[in-house]
């Protein structure tokens, strides 16, 4: 049973991690793109945007799909579409085809992202399911080399091969996860499932969880808890490189320390919730989570600009969040099994969407100090601790079984 569920944890891991992946291990190649590629800064950028852009819209779709024929053919039709984008951008023969075939490779890449999520409902619900997301993340950073080894990866890739690697690499990818998934993962939504599931219900799915404060106010705590760790990612280098004066090495220890806290804390979801429930293991790590970054928030504006307490308080701050993400995607879940694939869609594009709006709000008051990534975490913080009081803190709960 323990081997059957790690080697699930294993293919779902690889299968969620190659998005990430090919983002990550992209972003050293951006100057030496545009060099080769006679375009401008803004232009080799597009492409990154894009792929986010499709990597959105792709959820609402696929989740949906996988609930009408089964879990496995989407994922197949995914990730050969990602290798096809792939192979297509090391070919590229200029910056607007590569922007065009960027989109078609987040098409494809966001199938392993939502897809997943909707297969460990199909086999776990309560701690169980909870168990599982939680190693699901962990097997996901492992996969994707972390947001600090995959660029590392990417820039040694592309010293030695050229940007043009970067894709043949994520391509090889790729074809390890069609391997496993015809291997080692049997499909788990059954025909007898699916009869029920067509674009009408597809629609009226959405307009159900649409409708459900329930399930929007879970997607939102785990929506504003991910949009913090974003505006930290998104903002950190530059902080902690240009205003703190680390080196690049020493910021990827920092960096790799806190999300060492997220991920690791995160793995001890599956007990805390079969003893307490994940209503309360919710409840308490979400309030923990805005107390220690409002913590953090009050010392920065009152003077207080030193790296040792940024890092301290942020390592115990996404310490608490690594319980919050895995168990609000469980809870959102819990609720919807019939309609599995089209809740984990709009979980995963409902949370694209707040954390691209976080970032992008951040980005607006950038001025070379850590206050403005501070605001974002710790406003971000709370927002999760509101709602978490708004949808939980009365007395629907889900029972921790």
């Amino acid at each position: 049973m323990k081997s059957h569920f790690f080697r699930t944890a294993l293919v779902l891991g690889l299968l969620s991690a190659i998005g990430p992946f090919a983002i990550d291990m992209y972003l050293p190649a951006l100057p030496s793109i545009g060099q080769t590629l006679n375009a401008s800064m803004a232009a080799v950028q597009l492409s990154l945007m894009v792929f986010f852009v499709s990597m959105g819209i792709g959820q609402i779709i696929y989740g949906p799909v996988s609930d009408m024929f089964g879990r496995k053919a989407p994922l197949y039709f995914g990730l050969l579409l990602f290798a096809a984008g792939s192979i297509g951008c090391a070919l590229a023969p200029d910056v607007h085809t590569l922007v065009v075939l960027r989109f078609i490779q987040g098409l494809g890449a966001c199938a392993g992202m939502v897809i997943p999520r909707a297969i460990v409902r199909d086999l776990h619900t309560g701690h169980d399911a909870a168990r599982l997301m939680s190693l699901l993340m962990l097997l996901m950073l492992v996969f994707s080399v972390s947001p600090i080894l995959a660029p590392l990866a990417g820039s040694f890739l592309i010293e030695w091969f050229g940007w043009r690697s970067v894709f043949w690499a994520v391509t090889v990818a790729a074809a390890l996860g069609l391997a496993l998934l015809a291997t080692s993962l049997p499909e788990t939504r059954p025909a007898s499932e699916r009869v029920n599931s067509s674009v009408g219900s597809a629609l009226a799915g959405y307009g159900k969880l649409l409708r459900d404060r329930h399930y929007l106010g879970l997607v939102l705590i785990g929506a504003f808890g991910m949009a913090s760790f974003f505006a930290y990612l998104a903002n950190s280098s530059f902080i902690m490189i240009d205003h703190y004066g680390l080196t690049p090495r020493q910021y990827s220890i920092t960096f790799s320390v806190n999300a060492t806290a997220f991920i690791g804390v995160s793995q001890f979801t599956g007990k805390l919730s079969q003893r307490f429930g994940l209503v309360k293991v919710v409840n308490i790590a979400v309030t923990g989570f805005a107390a220690v970054m409002a913590v953090l928030l009050l010392v920065n504006l009152g003077g207080v600009d030193r790296l040792d307490v940024l890092i301290a308080l942020l390592f115990v701050g996404f310490g608490f969040l690594g319980l919050v993400v895995p168990t609000t995607a469980v809870l959102a879940l819990e609720e919807h099994g019939e309609i599995a694939g089209t809740a984990s869609a709009l979980m995963g594009t409902l949370q694209f969407v707040v954390g691209a709006l976080v970032m992008a709000v951040v980005g607006l008051f950038v001025d070379g100090s850590a206050r403005p990534m501070v605001l974002g975490i710790a406003g971000s913080a709370i927002a999760a601790f509101v709602f978490a009081r708004i949808t939980l803190g009365g007395t629907r709960s889900v029972p921790a079984v």
